[in-house]
């Protein structure tokens, strides 16, 4: 495993306790300049993890609570008359950060959680016919309650196709539980930073030079095609999907250490950057009611 990477995951592990997994998932998300989707119960730890893994790398960070009654502009920011100077100046929301945390974004209405699309697709803003860039990196994590839950709006499947994973943190394990419970002092993620915001734009060029064979990208497309020419598969996955699969197993490859991506990196990240597109509704990874579970086990790599 590559040691910057290894040493972040492992920083960011003694806070999140118990979701190695999931925590190299984020990581891997990140390093491919995604965007996040985190779907789970309250009192998981989807805060603590977006929290922690911003001090890991050194990145500003902004949390935003998604309400009802919350507006485009309480995200973007608003431009303000000066009787002074008679004109407008423009006052920047939150969304002005490297590591935004959209906390229940489904507890919004689509008019608000669409202000986030221009953001993430371009990295820039526009408010009264002036564009405004984001700063660099900019990475968003969002956090969504069950859809059962009351007073929540479903995320639109365009929207949901702009987050590059959707994960879920699920219950810790016993011990890791027991930890928590042990724990007598308040956390201090100061002391958890590993790099500066400037190395991890390095290693995201790093990333973006992984090597992908032919044979890679032939498996990448038949997993694909599959899904949009199979009946089992009520929505197919798009271009956009297929630059997705590349890039978070670009990812995936270079935290594992390797110098170009196998059939094995495409796997592991596969049900996180796909499941959210084929199935909208959340369904746990692995189960047998996943799409991309049932994607994986009909195309045979070594067949192509």
């Amino acid at each position: 495993m590559d040691k910057q990477c290894q040493q972040i995951i492992k920083k960011i592990s003694q806070v999140v306790i118990g979701k190695e997994e999931q925590v190299r998932l984020a990581l891997a998300c990140l390093l491919a300049k995604g965007h996040l989707l985190i779907e789970d119960l309250p009192g998981m730890g989807k805060t603590t993890l977006s929290h922690t893994l911003a001090s890991a790398v050194g990145m500003s960070y902004n949390r935003v609570q998604f309400t009802s009654d919350l507006l485009p502009a309480d995200i973007i920011g608003v431009s303000i008359f000066k009787a002074d100077t008679h004109e407008f100046k423009f006052h920047p929301g939150p969304i002005f950060s490297q590591l935004l945390l959209a906390d229940e974004i489904n507890r919004a209405s689509p008019k608000t959680q669409s202000a986030l699309l221009e953001a993430m697709a371009e990295n820039q803003v526009s408010v009264d016919g002036t564009t405004y860039p984001l700063e660099s990196p900019f990475f968003v994590i969002a956090t969504q309650n069950p859809q059962f839950q009351s007073g929540t709006y479903p995320l639109p499947e365009s929207q949901l196709d702009r987050f590059l994973m959707r994960i879920s943190l699920g219950f810790p394990p016993h011990q890791a539980e027991l930890s928590m419970l042990k724990r007598q002092t308040q956390i201090d993620l100061s002391d958890y930073n590993c790099i500066s915001y400037e190395e991890l734009a390095t290693l995201q060029a790093k990333v973006e030079s992984i090597y992908a064979s032919d044979e890679v990208l032939n498996y990448i497309l038949a997993l694909v095609n599959l899904s949009r020419e199979s009946r089992d598969f009520p929505l197919s996955l798009s271009p956009r999907a297929s630059l997705a699969i590349l890039a978070a197993a670009k990812a995936w490859a270079y935290i594992d250490g390797a110098e170009y991506v196998t059939p094995d990196h495409v796997q592991a990240i596969f049900l996180a950057v796909t499941e959210h597109r084929l199935s909208p509704s959340f369904v746990e990874s692995g189960s047998t009611d996943s799409l991309s579970v049932k994607l994986l086990n009909s195309v045979d790599p070594t067949q192509i």
